[in-house]
């Protein structure tokens, strides 16, 4: 896969479709690597005229965390001390190596390296909170946004439920490839979707074994966890948003609930928001036509609707 230098990291990326198109960008939510977005779904997107990039964010995958080669071993504060820390009101961003704002930032001088002005920005869960986050804070590099089974950040909405919570943290027992393939199966059962759309078991397994030999990075993710509980809130802002903006969430999404999409459509002037039946906090290839819906229709919206 090619790679490119942005805001001093060197991002591993991938584009589907024609570089003349105008661009769309997707990003992946917390341990997810650029692999995650299924074939099917970006081919759709590029038939319908658009450059379809997916890259690895820093620490995941095949990016790396920061320029300073010594700063790859920086071990994060504990999570408990984040989250007491930040419920107490404390300045934790402080502590980390890094937050959603700097991802965000990544995110902006990615769209421009790759020689865009703008894109459309669709992100997942994680993602999802860094696609608001550029929204705000480089608005000029957002075309049209979607934020996906993701949350506006207000700490009074509901949480997850709790075996979601322990099963997107839990561990492998060990770290042979079949303790990992397990643990995929067994959280994807917690906070995936419905049967009718979650992918097969032997699809889940065999998607995270391939994942742990292309990389593995438990540093990596224990900062980017420790980053999104460090990032100072940011819901309170959502009402300066001015770009199309459409919401998608799933009924059954026990990690995220569907309570968080809401409220971010509730906060953006003009926000349309979509709650898909069965669907759950996972991406599997039986939802993609169901999400492709949507999309594909706000985008042809929002082109109408663009100043001549």
């Amino acid at each position: 896969m090619p790679r490119i230098r942005a805001n001093g990291l060197e991002f591993e990326y991938e584009e589907t479709g024609s570089p003349d198109d105008p661009m769309m960008l997707l990003v992946s939510g917390y341990m997810g690597q650029m692999t995650e977005w299924p074939d099917s779904f970006k081919q759709a997107l590029a038939n319908t005229g658009r450059r379809v990039i997916v890259f690895d964010n820093r620490d995941i995958g095949l990016t790396r965390s920061v320029d300073d080669p010594a700063l790859e071993d920086q071990v994060p504060p504990p999570m408990e001390e984040l989250m007491q820390g930040a419920a107490e009101g404390q300045p934790v961003h402080e502590r980390v190596p890094y937050v959603l704002d700097n991802m965000a930032e990544d995110a902006a001088a990615l769209i421009e390296a790759l020689g865009a002005d703008q894109a459309d920005v669709l992100g997942l869960s994680m993602g999802g909170m860094i696609v608001q986050l550029l929204a705000l804070n480089h608005p000029e590099r957002v075309r049209t946004l979607m934020p996906v089974m993701t949350t506006s950040g207000d700490p009074a909405l509901p949480p997850s439920e709790p075996e979601a919570l322990e099963a997107l943290t839990a561990e492998p027992e060990n770290e042979t490839l079949d303790a990992i393939g397990d643990l995929a199966v067994s959280t994807y059962h917690a906070i995936g979707s419905h049967p009718d759309l979650r992918a097969p078991d032997a699809d889940l397994r065999a998607s995270a074994m391939a994942d742990v030999q292309r990389a593995n990075r438990p540093l990596g993710l224990a900062r980017q966890f420790a980053a999104l509980l460090a990032q100072p809130r940011w819901h309170d802002r959502l009402g300066s948003i001015q770009q199309p903006t459409l919401v998608l969430h799933g009924a059954v999404d026990r990690l995220i609930p569907p309570e968080c999409g809401s409220d971010i459509a509730r906060r953006i002037p003009g926000a349309e928001i979509s709650i898909i039946d069965k669907w759950g906090h996972d991406l599997p290839e039986k939802v993609a036509p169901k999400l492709l819906a949507e999309i594909m229709p706000f985008l042809e919206r929002a082109r109408h609707a663009e100043p001549a």
